[in-house]
């Protein structure tokens, strides 16, 4: 039987905690707490971000937290919870049940994800483009 990208979503959905904008607003900025950027570069050149968010393209997540792999990256050994994001929440609920799968935690992701957080009307920043 098929298990399409919707089933996917709700499943993970169903698994891993899920933040309203209000919500997520309310942790931003707070120094235990790691906003996670899953979009890819283009993404961020074109649209921006949420300030002071790090950016992990959703296909290298399970390799930068790994601390095992040869690409892990120490953000995600600081004792932090992690608030994952991508354009509307649908990499993000994958990525969030990855991560919580994987041991990370406390992991959750922000439900509309970037869009809905600019649609709200909250900062974000401008992302230069890399030479």
């Amino acid at each position: 039987m098929k298990r399409g990208y919707r089933q996917l979503i709700d499943e993970a959905e169903a698994r891993i905690e899920t933040l309203t904008i209000k919500a997520a607003s309310a942790l931003h900025g707070s120094g235990d707490v790691t906003f996670v950027d899953l979009r890819d570069r283009r993404e961020l050149e074109r649209d921006g971000r949420i300030p002071g968010a790090f950016n992990c393209p959703r296909g290298m997540l399970e390799f930068w937290i790994d601390p095992e792999s040869p690409y892990h990256k120490p953000v995600f050994a600081e004792p932090k919870r992690f608030v994952f994001y991508c354009a509307s929440g649908w990499r993000s609920a994958l990525a969030t049940l990855a991560a919580q799968e994987m041991g990370l935690g406390p992991v959750c992701h922000v439900a509309g994800g970037f869009s809905a957080w600019k649609q709200a009307g909250k900062p974000t920043e401008a992302v230069d483009r890399k030479a």
